[in-house]
Order: C-alpha cells, then sequence, then structure tokens
C-alpha cells in the first residue's frame, strides 16, 4: 500500500523536475512557446476571424501587407494572385504540415522501432538481411527516392504520410539497433537473463527503456525534417494538392511572382523555417534533459 501511494508523488515530482528543466532552457522554452503558439491557431483556424483560405477574388489579387502602400485592413499579410489571404492560408496549412510531420514520424518510428529492437536483440540473418537493406536505402539520395516512391504511391496528404514514412524508418531502424547492442551486454541485461526473465521481457523491462530516450530525440528532430520534406515534395507538384493547402504547394505558387510580389512567398517560408526552428531548440533541450550525461 506504501509503494502504491507514492506512484502519483513519484509522477509529480517527475512532471516538476521536466518543467524546470525547460523552464531553466531559454532555447527550450522559446522552443515550445512557439511550437504551442503555431498548434494552437492551426487547431483553432476554423474559429478564428480570418477570410476563407480558398475564396478567390482576382480584383484582389497582389494586395501587399496591410502596412505597405496598398494594403487593406483584413488582409493582414497580403493576397495571393488569386486574390486568397496569405494569413488565413498559412494558419491553415499549419494543419497539414503538423499533422503529416506527426504521422510520417510516428508511422517511421513505430516501423524502425520493431525492427531495430528485433535485429539488435536477436542478431543472426535477420539482422544482416536488415543492414543490407539499411545501406542500400541509404546509397539512394532521399529526395530523388521519396520522388520515386510518391510516383508509385500517388499524391494526396495519406499517399505523402507513407510515402515519407518508408523513406525514414531506416534512421530509426539503424540507431535502435546500434543502442540494443549496447545496452544487451550490459551486467543488468546478462543478471536477467539468469533470472529467468524471458526474452520478450528482457526487451521490453529491461532494453527498451534504456533505448526510448535516444529514440524520442531523433524522433522530434526528425519531425522538422519531415515536415520540410513535405513542403519540398508539394513545392515540386508530387505532394498535397489543391484545394488542401500546404506550405511547399504556397513557396511554389509565390516563386512566380516572388520579384514584383514578395509577401506571397516570403511569409509562408517564414512560417515554415519558424516551426523547423522551434522544433530543433526543442529537440536540442530533450537531448540535454534526457542524456543524463549532459547535465
Amino acid at each position: 500500500m506504501e509503494n502504491i501511494a507514492t506512484l502519483p508523488q513519484e509522477k509529480h515530482l517527475r512532471v516538476a523536475a521536466l518543467l524546470r528543466s525547460l523552464l531553466s532552457s531559454r532555447a527550450g522554452a522559446a522552443g515550445v512557446a512557439i511550437l504551442l503558439a503555431i498548434v494552437i491557431a492551426a487547431l483553432l483556424a476554423d474559429v478564428l476571424p480570418l477570410p476563407n483560405p480558398r475564396k478567390r477574388d482576382l480584383e484582389l489579387k497582389f494586395i501587399p501587407p496591410v502596412w505597405s502602400d496598398g494594403g487593406i485592413a483584413g488582409h493582414w499579410l497580403g493576397t495571393d494572385g488569386q486574390g486568397r489571404d496569405i494569413l488565413s492560408r498559412i494558419v491553415h496549412g499549419a494543419r497539414t504540415s503538423l499533422f503529416v510531420g506527426l504521422a510520417a514520424v510516428v508511422l517511421s518510428g513505430a516501423i524502425g522501432l520493431v525492427l531495430g529492437l528485433i535485429a539488435g536483440f536477436r542478431g543472426g540473418l535477420f539482422d544482416l538481411l536488415l543492414m543490407r537493406v539499411i545501406d542500400a536505402m541509404l546509397a539512394i539520395p532521399t529526395m530523388l527516392f521519396m520522388l520515386v516512391v510518391a510516383l508509385v504511391a500517388g499524391s494526396g496528404m495519406l499517399p505523402l504520410v507513407v510515402v515519407i514514412a518508408v523513406t525514414n524508418w531506416v534512421v530509426y531502424a539503424r540507431l535502435v539497433r546500434a543502442e540494443v547492442l549496447h545496452v544487451k551486454e550490459l551486467e543488468f541485461v546478462s543478471a536477467a537473463r539468469i533470472g529467468g526473465v524471458s526474452p520478450a521481457g528482457i526487451v521490453f523491462r529491461h532494453i527498451l527503456p534504456n533505448v526510448v530516450s535516444s529514440f524520442v530525440v531523433v524522433a522530434t528532430l526528425n519531425i522538422g525534417s519531415v515536415i520540410l520534406a513535405e513542403s519540398s515534395l508539394s513545392f515540386l507538384g508530387f505532394g498535397i494538392q489543391p484545394p488542401e493547402i500546404s506550405w511547399g504547394q504556397m513557396l511554389s505558387e509565390g516563386r512566380q511572382s516572388l520579384a514584383t510580389s514578395w509577401w506571397v512567398a516570403t511569409f509562408p517560408g517564414i512560417a515554415l523555417t519558424l516551426t523547423v526552428f522551434s522544433i530543433i531548440l526543442i529537440g536540442d533541450w530533450l537531448r540535454d534533459y534526457l542524456d543524463p550525461r549532459l547535465t
């Protein structure tokens, strides 16, 4: 009864330690604040007083930002070549980027985690074959590989998630395998084997908890890379297609008028940069927090 009663208290202490670590890290706190603002804006996109992001009005095309000559209230960041509001499209496009980034990392991370655990713990032929597959995939330029897979899978949000997951799982599999190879040779794992713990018990109770911290850090940092990959594919026309909205799609549309209407591509680029930058800051803070050697 005494041990059960202390569980909630220990959980609260861990949460308090996490918050103290975050608040003591200016970079981590800034990253969380920026990303949280973007996430809230994306979730409330339909509630915020913004124009319809898909509504075309050719009479209002290429309206500059409100602080520039010719800018009008209501279109704070201006409009594009079809008279659509830039700010509204950025906010709605955040949904696409965040969903694709999170979903692709979860899917590819799950695949890589399972395969890495099996290969590292069991070894043998499976490990040999998996490493040769990983070497072959890493030998192919990532963007070229994604373009080829995208041609086969087709365009759209869900196919795009699959495309990125298929090309990204190797990062997690190689990392987890290397961590497992190290951890399984430690004394507490040998003691568990001698004590008669089953292989599944050793993996999930002793090895996985010691691997998950590195996995979480890499997965967090990889969200930014996935968002950039989605934007790149959409920019090239192989990703998100209208009427869905994507930052990469907005960049592609704005490049044609960059010399005369700079705001069309500039503000989606700023939103993309801030999002990826905030994720990098969070990943760096998580690395410092989860790695006791850096504290």
